[in-house]
Protein backbone atom coordinates (compact mmCIF):
# COMPACT_ATOMS: atom_id res chain seq x y z
CA UNK A 1 0.00 0.00 0.00
CA UNK A 2 1.28 3.23 -1.51
CA UNK A 3 2.03 5.42 1.66
CA UNK A 4 0.26 8.58 2.19
CA UNK A 5 3.06 10.67 3.33
CA UNK A 6 5.48 9.10 0.77
CA UNK A 7 5.63 12.50 -1.49
CA UNK A 8 7.66 16.00 -1.27
CA UNK A 9 6.43 17.30 1.94
CA UNK A 10 6.89 21.15 4.01
CA UNK A 11 9.56 22.42 5.13
CA UNK A 12 10.90 21.58 8.31
CA UNK A 13 9.14 23.37 11.58
CA UNK A 14 11.50 25.73 12.96
CA UNK A 15 11.47 23.98 16.16
CA UNK A 16 10.81 20.04 16.83
CA UNK A 17 7.15 19.42 17.35
CA UNK A 18 6.37 17.69 20.69
CA UNK A 19 5.10 14.22 21.19
CA UNK A 20 1.92 15.53 22.07
CA UNK A 21 -0.46 18.04 22.84
CA UNK A 22 -2.11 17.77 25.69
CA UNK A 23 -3.87 21.30 25.65
CA UNK A 24 -5.69 19.57 22.84
CA UNK A 25 -7.41 16.63 24.85
CA UNK A 26 -8.13 19.08 27.36
CA UNK A 27 -10.31 20.89 24.47
CA UNK A 28 -12.28 18.03 23.81
CA UNK A 29 -14.12 17.91 27.19
CA UNK A 30 -15.04 21.29 26.76
CA UNK A 31 -16.59 20.51 23.35
CA UNK A 32 -18.46 17.18 24.99
CA UNK A 33 -20.04 19.80 27.78
CA UNK A 34 -21.28 21.73 25.29
CA UNK A 35 -22.86 19.09 23.58
CA UNK A 36 -24.10 17.74 26.85
CA UNK A 37 -25.21 21.13 27.96
CA UNK A 38 -27.36 21.88 24.73
CA UNK A 39 -29.08 18.31 24.94
CA UNK A 40 -29.70 18.83 28.81
CA UNK A 41 -31.47 22.04 27.78
CA UNK A 42 -33.58 20.90 24.57
CA UNK A 43 -34.88 18.07 26.69
CA UNK A 44 -36.22 20.47 28.98
CA UNK A 45 -34.87 18.75 32.17
CA UNK A 46 -35.01 22.22 33.90
CA UNK A 47 -38.44 23.50 34.43
CA UNK A 48 -37.89 26.61 37.03
CA UNK A 49 -37.84 29.77 34.18
CA UNK A 50 -34.77 31.31 35.98
CA UNK A 51 -32.50 28.18 36.41
CA UNK A 52 -33.29 27.05 32.62
CA UNK A 53 -33.05 30.97 31.69
CA UNK A 54 -29.20 30.47 32.90
CA UNK A 55 -28.70 26.76 30.93
CA UNK A 56 -30.14 28.58 27.69
CA UNK A 57 -27.86 31.61 28.02
CA UNK A 58 -25.11 29.52 28.61
CA UNK A 59 -25.64 26.05 26.59
CA UNK A 60 -27.82 27.97 23.02
CA UNK A 61 -25.30 27.31 20.82
CA UNK A 62 -23.80 23.93 22.41
CA UNK A 63 -24.59 22.01 19.18
CA UNK A 64 -21.50 23.65 17.75
CA UNK A 65 -19.20 21.52 20.09
CA UNK A 66 -19.59 19.09 17.19
CA UNK A 67 -18.17 21.71 14.84
CA UNK A 68 -15.75 22.21 17.81
CA UNK A 69 -14.64 18.44 17.40
CA UNK A 70 -14.69 18.16 13.68
CA UNK A 71 -12.31 21.32 13.67
CA UNK A 72 -10.07 19.47 16.37
CA UNK A 73 -9.97 16.03 14.22
CA UNK A 74 -8.91 17.81 11.12
CA UNK A 75 -5.70 19.50 12.77
CA UNK A 76 -4.86 16.75 15.10
CA UNK A 77 -5.04 14.21 12.53
CA UNK A 78 -2.67 16.23 10.23
CA UNK A 79 -0.35 17.29 13.20
CA UNK A 80 -0.27 13.34 13.88
CA UNK A 81 0.73 11.98 10.28
CA UNK A 82 4.26 10.35 10.22
CA UNK A 83 6.32 9.77 7.04
CA UNK A 84 5.71 5.81 6.44
CA UNK A 85 1.99 5.43 7.51
CA UNK A 86 0.22 3.76 4.98
CA UNK A 87 -3.48 4.35 4.13
CA UNK A 88 -4.20 1.22 5.31
CA UNK A 89 -2.44 1.76 8.35
CA UNK A 90 -4.38 4.67 9.06
CA UNK A 91 -7.53 3.88 8.16
CA UNK A 92 -6.82 0.18 10.42
CA UNK A 93 -5.81 2.95 13.43
CA UNK A 94 -9.46 5.29 12.87
CA UNK A 95 -11.69 1.88 12.79
CA UNK A 96 -9.70 0.87 15.73
CA UNK A 97 -10.13 3.93 17.61
CA UNK A 98 -13.78 4.57 17.18
CA UNK A 99 -15.77 1.58 16.05
CA UNK A 100 -15.71 -0.53 19.33
CA UNK A 101 -17.51 1.99 21.35
CA UNK A 102 -20.10 2.64 18.81
CA UNK A 103 -21.14 -1.18 18.61
CA UNK A 104 -21.52 -1.63 22.33
CA UNK A 105 -23.58 1.97 22.11
CA UNK A 106 -25.56 0.34 19.25
CA UNK A 107 -25.95 -2.53 20.84
CA UNK A 108 -27.45 -1.16 24.45
CA UNK A 109 -29.51 1.42 22.29
CA UNK A 110 -31.49 -1.79 20.76
CA UNK A 111 -31.69 -2.99 24.05
CA UNK A 112 -32.80 -0.06 25.65
CA UNK A 113 -35.48 -0.17 22.29
CA UNK A 114 -36.65 -3.43 23.26
CA UNK A 115 -37.18 -2.69 26.81
CA UNK A 116 -39.43 0.18 25.64
CA UNK A 117 -40.74 -2.14 23.38
CA UNK A 118 -40.07 0.65 20.67
CA UNK A 119 -39.96 -0.38 16.88
CA UNK A 120 -36.88 -0.63 15.07
CA UNK A 121 -36.28 -0.56 11.22
CA UNK A 122 -34.45 -3.31 10.60
CA UNK A 123 -32.98 -1.17 7.73
CA UNK A 124 -32.06 1.75 9.96
CA UNK A 125 -30.48 0.06 12.54
CA UNK A 126 -28.14 -1.90 9.65
CA UNK A 127 -27.11 1.35 8.27
CA UNK A 128 -26.23 2.75 11.66
CA UNK A 129 -24.26 0.04 12.20
CA UNK A 130 -22.47 0.46 9.54
CA UNK A 131 -22.29 4.44 9.97
CA UNK A 132 -23.54 5.14 6.92
CA UNK A 133 -26.55 6.97 8.39
CA UNK A 134 -25.64 10.42 7.86
CA UNK A 135 -25.72 9.80 4.02
CA UNK A 136 -29.36 9.44 3.87
CA UNK A 137 -31.88 12.24 4.25
CA UNK A 138 -34.74 10.97 5.23
CA UNK A 139 -36.44 12.19 8.39
CA UNK A 140 -35.35 10.38 11.28
CA UNK A 141 -32.50 7.67 9.33
CA UNK A 142 -29.61 10.03 10.46
CA UNK A 143 -30.83 10.30 13.58
CA UNK A 144 -31.19 6.53 13.96
CA UNK A 145 -30.54 3.96 17.02
CA UNK A 146 -27.76 6.06 19.06
CA UNK A 147 -28.67 9.61 17.51
CA UNK A 148 -25.38 11.38 17.98
CA UNK A 149 -23.46 8.21 15.99
CA UNK A 150 -24.26 10.31 12.93
CA UNK A 151 -21.43 12.52 13.61
CA UNK A 152 -19.09 9.31 13.65
CA UNK A 153 -20.77 8.56 9.84
CA UNK A 154 -19.63 11.86 9.09
CA UNK A 155 -16.05 10.78 10.70
CA UNK A 156 -15.56 8.01 8.93
CA UNK A 157 -16.02 10.05 5.79
CA UNK A 158 -13.08 12.19 7.10
CA UNK A 159 -10.82 9.70 7.41
CA UNK A 160 -11.42 7.75 4.10
CA UNK A 161 -10.35 10.79 2.77
CA UNK A 162 -7.73 12.08 4.52
CA UNK A 163 -5.14 9.78 3.26
CA UNK A 164 -5.86 10.19 -0.43
CA UNK A 165 -6.00 14.14 0.44
CA UNK A 166 -3.11 14.06 2.52
CA UNK A 167 0.32 14.44 -0.26
CA UNK A 168 -1.85 17.35 -1.83
CA UNK A 169 -1.96 19.28 1.42
CA UNK A 170 1.77 18.39 2.12
CA UNK A 171 2.93 19.81 -1.37
CA UNK A 172 0.80 22.66 -1.47
CA UNK A 173 2.28 26.17 -1.47
CA UNK A 174 2.02 28.68 1.77
CA UNK A 175 -0.28 31.10 -0.50
CA UNK A 176 -2.86 27.84 -1.22
CA UNK A 177 -3.07 27.40 2.61
CA UNK A 178 -4.27 30.61 3.30
CA UNK A 179 -6.47 30.98 1.01
CA UNK A 180 -8.32 27.96 2.46
CA UNK A 181 -8.29 29.53 5.61
CA UNK A 182 -9.64 32.14 4.12
CA UNK A 183 -12.35 30.33 1.51
CA UNK A 184 -13.27 27.21 4.04
CA UNK A 185 -15.42 30.03 6.25
CA UNK A 186 -17.33 31.61 3.09
CA UNK A 187 -18.09 28.09 2.32
CA UNK A 188 -19.36 27.58 5.52
CA UNK A 189 -21.34 30.82 5.55
CA UNK A 190 -22.48 29.92 1.68
CA UNK A 191 -24.62 27.50 2.67
CA UNK A 192 -27.10 29.27 4.50
CA UNK A 193 -28.23 30.25 0.84
CA UNK A 194 -27.10 26.95 -0.99
CA UNK A 195 -29.77 24.90 1.47
CA UNK A 196 -32.33 26.59 -0.56
CA UNK A 197 -31.01 24.43 -3.17
CA UNK A 198 -31.88 21.46 -1.83
CA UNK A 199 -36.08 20.29 -0.84
CA UNK A 200 -37.26 21.80 1.98
CA UNK A 201 -37.81 18.83 4.05
CA UNK A 202 -33.96 18.09 3.37
CA UNK A 203 -32.18 21.28 4.30
CA UNK A 204 -31.73 20.44 8.36
CA UNK A 205 -29.79 17.22 6.57
CA UNK A 206 -28.15 18.77 4.08
CA UNK A 207 -26.55 21.93 6.14
CA UNK A 208 -25.90 19.97 9.47
CA UNK A 209 -25.44 15.76 9.02
CA UNK A 210 -24.26 15.58 4.98
CA UNK A 211 -20.43 14.16 5.73
CA UNK A 212 -19.05 16.72 2.35
CA UNK A 213 -20.92 19.87 3.60
CA UNK A 214 -19.53 18.92 7.62
CA UNK A 215 -15.91 18.32 5.68
CA UNK A 216 -15.39 22.04 5.71
CA UNK A 217 -14.40 22.02 9.35
CA UNK A 218 -12.35 19.10 9.29
CA UNK A 219 -10.68 20.47 6.15
CA UNK A 220 -10.31 23.83 8.16
CA UNK A 221 -8.99 22.01 11.08
CA UNK A 222 -6.28 20.45 8.73
CA UNK A 223 -4.62 22.97 6.90
CA UNK A 224 -4.31 25.47 9.95
CA UNK A 225 -1.91 22.02 11.07
CA UNK A 226 -0.28 22.34 8.10
CA UNK A 227 0.50 25.80 8.48
CA UNK A 228 1.81 25.38 11.99
CA UNK A 229 3.63 22.34 11.17
CA UNK A 230 5.96 24.62 8.73
CA UNK A 231 6.20 26.99 11.44
CA UNK A 232 3.60 29.65 8.91
CA UNK A 233 0.86 29.86 11.10
CA UNK A 234 0.20 33.73 12.73
CA UNK A 235 -2.63 34.04 15.56
CA UNK A 236 -3.32 34.91 18.56
CA UNK A 237 -1.99 33.43 21.86
CA UNK A 238 -3.82 31.38 24.02
CA UNK A 239 -5.52 34.27 26.17
CA UNK A 240 -6.64 36.38 23.70
CA UNK A 241 -8.07 33.54 21.21
CA UNK A 242 -9.73 32.41 24.66
CA UNK A 243 -11.14 35.85 24.38
CA UNK A 244 -12.40 35.78 21.25
CA UNK A 245 -14.00 32.92 21.38
CA UNK A 246 -15.85 33.93 24.65
CA UNK A 247 -16.96 37.58 23.23
CA UNK A 248 -17.99 35.68 19.41
CA UNK A 249 -19.98 33.28 21.58
CA UNK A 250 -21.94 35.92 23.90
CA UNK A 251 -22.40 38.06 20.79
CA UNK A 252 -23.81 34.96 18.40
CA UNK A 253 -26.03 33.79 21.23
CA UNK A 254 -27.27 37.63 21.85
CA UNK A 255 -27.00 39.67 18.98
CA UNK A 256 -25.93 37.73 15.41
CA UNK A 257 -28.18 37.11 13.04
CA UNK A 258 -28.19 33.09 12.60
CA UNK A 259 -26.58 32.21 10.11
CA UNK A 260 -23.44 33.65 10.31
CA UNK A 261 -23.09 31.57 13.88
CA UNK A 262 -21.11 28.12 12.33
CA UNK A 263 -18.84 30.56 10.51
CA UNK A 264 -18.19 32.76 13.38
CA UNK A 265 -17.90 29.87 15.86
CA UNK A 266 -15.74 27.77 13.34
CA UNK A 267 -13.26 30.81 13.17
CA UNK A 268 -13.56 31.10 17.11
CA UNK A 269 -12.83 27.37 17.57
CA UNK A 270 -9.88 27.12 15.16
CA UNK A 271 -7.89 30.54 17.00
CA UNK A 272 -8.69 28.41 20.51
CA UNK A 273 -7.30 25.02 18.67
CA UNK A 274 -4.16 26.64 17.22
CA UNK A 275 -3.01 28.73 20.17
CA UNK A 276 -3.63 26.01 22.42
CA UNK A 277 -1.19 23.98 20.00
CA UNK A 278 1.15 26.60 19.62
CA UNK A 279 1.05 26.99 23.63
CA UNK A 280 2.10 22.97 23.89
CA UNK A 281 4.65 23.55 21.10
CA UNK A 282 6.44 26.38 22.93
CA UNK A 283 6.20 24.64 26.63
CA UNK A 284 3.77 27.46 27.51
CA UNK A 285 1.35 27.88 30.49
CA UNK A 286 -1.86 26.38 29.55
CA UNK A 287 -4.84 25.64 32.27
CA UNK A 288 -6.06 23.23 29.22
CA UNK A 289 -3.27 20.25 30.03
CA UNK A 290 -4.43 20.43 33.91
CA UNK A 291 -4.40 16.88 34.43
CA UNK A 292 -8.05 16.94 35.56
CA UNK A 293 -8.63 18.02 32.10
CA UNK A 294 -6.73 16.00 30.18
CA UNK A 295 -8.43 12.69 31.45
CA UNK A 296 -11.54 14.15 31.22
CA UNK A 297 -11.17 15.02 27.44
CA UNK A 298 -9.68 11.44 27.29
CA UNK A 299 -12.94 10.14 28.26
CA UNK A 300 -14.90 12.62 26.26
CA UNK A 301 -15.25 10.11 23.03
CA UNK A 302 -16.92 8.10 25.56
CA UNK A 303 -18.99 10.48 27.24
CA UNK A 304 -20.65 11.92 23.96
CA UNK A 305 -21.57 8.89 22.73
CA UNK A 306 -22.98 8.13 26.04
CA UNK A 307 -24.76 11.02 27.04
CA UNK A 308 -28.33 11.17 25.35
CA UNK A 309 -28.60 7.79 25.43
CA UNK A 310 -28.64 7.90 29.35
CA UNK A 311 -30.34 10.68 29.68
CA UNK A 312 -33.08 9.73 27.48
CA UNK A 313 -34.03 6.41 28.89
CA UNK A 314 -33.47 7.34 32.80
CA UNK A 315 -36.25 10.12 32.14
CA UNK A 316 -38.53 7.43 29.79
CA UNK A 317 -38.24 5.16 32.74
CA UNK A 318 -39.04 7.64 35.77
CA UNK A 319 -41.59 8.86 33.54
CA UNK A 320 -40.31 12.26 33.51
CA UNK A 321 -39.93 12.89 29.81
CA UNK A 322 -40.95 16.45 28.54
CA UNK A 323 -42.40 17.43 31.82
CA UNK A 324 -38.92 18.76 33.79
CA UNK A 325 -38.24 19.11 37.49
CA UNK A 326 -39.54 22.16 38.96
CA UNK A 327 -37.44 24.37 41.73
CA UNK A 328 -33.77 22.73 42.39
CA UNK A 329 -34.51 19.45 41.20
CA UNK A 330 -34.01 20.13 37.58
CA UNK A 331 -30.35 21.70 38.21
CA UNK A 332 -29.75 18.83 40.88
CA UNK A 333 -31.05 16.11 37.95
CA UNK A 334 -28.76 17.58 35.35
CA UNK A 335 -25.65 17.52 37.37
CA UNK A 336 -26.73 13.67 38.49
CA UNK A 337 -26.74 13.20 34.67
CA UNK A 338 -23.45 14.51 34.16
CA UNK A 339 -21.78 12.77 36.91
CA UNK A 340 -23.70 9.21 36.22
CA UNK A 341 -22.51 9.71 32.48
CA UNK A 342 -19.11 10.53 33.18
CA UNK A 343 -18.95 7.47 35.35
CA UNK A 344 -20.15 5.19 32.29
CA UNK A 345 -18.13 6.89 29.84
CA UNK A 346 -14.91 6.33 32.54
CA UNK A 347 -15.84 2.54 32.23
CA UNK A 348 -16.16 2.56 28.41
CA UNK A 349 -13.32 4.08 28.07
CA UNK A 350 -10.99 1.73 30.20
CA UNK A 351 -12.42 -1.87 29.70
CA UNK A 352 -13.52 -0.80 25.82
CA UNK A 353 -12.01 1.77 24.21
CA UNK A 354 -8.39 1.68 25.50
CA UNK A 355 -7.99 -2.32 25.32
CA UNK A 356 -9.38 -2.67 21.64
CA UNK A 357 -7.26 0.26 20.63
CA UNK A 358 -4.09 -1.95 21.98
CA UNK A 359 -5.62 -5.32 20.44
CA UNK A 360 -6.80 -3.92 17.13
CA UNK A 361 -4.33 -0.80 15.82
CA UNK A 362 -1.25 -1.61 14.66
CA UNK A 363 1.57 -0.49 15.88
CA UNK A 364 3.30 3.18 14.56
CA UNK A 365 6.50 2.77 13.88
CA UNK A 366 9.18 4.79 16.12
CA UNK A 367 8.66 8.56 15.78
CA UNK A 368 11.80 9.57 14.05
CA UNK A 369 14.72 11.89 16.50
CA UNK A 370 14.16 15.54 15.69
CA UNK A 371 16.61 17.21 14.39
CA UNK A 372 17.37 21.18 13.86
CA UNK A 373 15.30 22.66 11.39
CA UNK A 374 16.37 24.00 8.09
CA UNK A 375 14.38 25.95 5.82
CA UNK A 376 15.54 24.41 2.89
CA UNK A 377 12.94 23.15 0.08
CA UNK A 378 13.59 19.74 -0.22
CA UNK A 379 13.56 19.35 3.63
CA UNK A 380 10.79 16.55 5.05
CA UNK A 381 8.74 17.90 8.33
CA UNK A 382 9.23 15.28 11.59
CA UNK A 383 5.74 14.71 11.97
CA UNK A 384 4.34 13.17 15.32
CA UNK A 385 1.37 11.48 17.04
CA UNK A 386 -0.06 14.14 19.32
CA UNK A 387 -2.96 11.87 20.83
Amino acid sequence: MTSAAATPASPAPATPAPARLPSLTGLRWIAALLVFGFHAGTMRIIAEPDYKAVVDALFTLGLSGVQFFFILSGFVLVWSARPGDSRRTFWRRRFAKIYPNHLVLWAATLVVAWWFADPVLPAAALENLLLLQAWDPRPGWFYSINTVSWSLSCEFFFYLCLPLALPLLRRARPRVLWALIVVLPLLILALWPAQHLVPEVSRWWFTQIFPPVRSLEFWLGAVAAELMLRGLWRGPGLAVASGIFAATWIAAAQWIAAEWWTTLLAVAYLLVITAAADADVRGRRSPLRSRTLVWLGEVSFAFYLVHVLVMTSVLRWSGDWGTGFGGWRGPAVVCGFLVGTLILAALLHRFVETPMMRRLAPRRPARPTPVPAQRTPDRRTTYVDSR
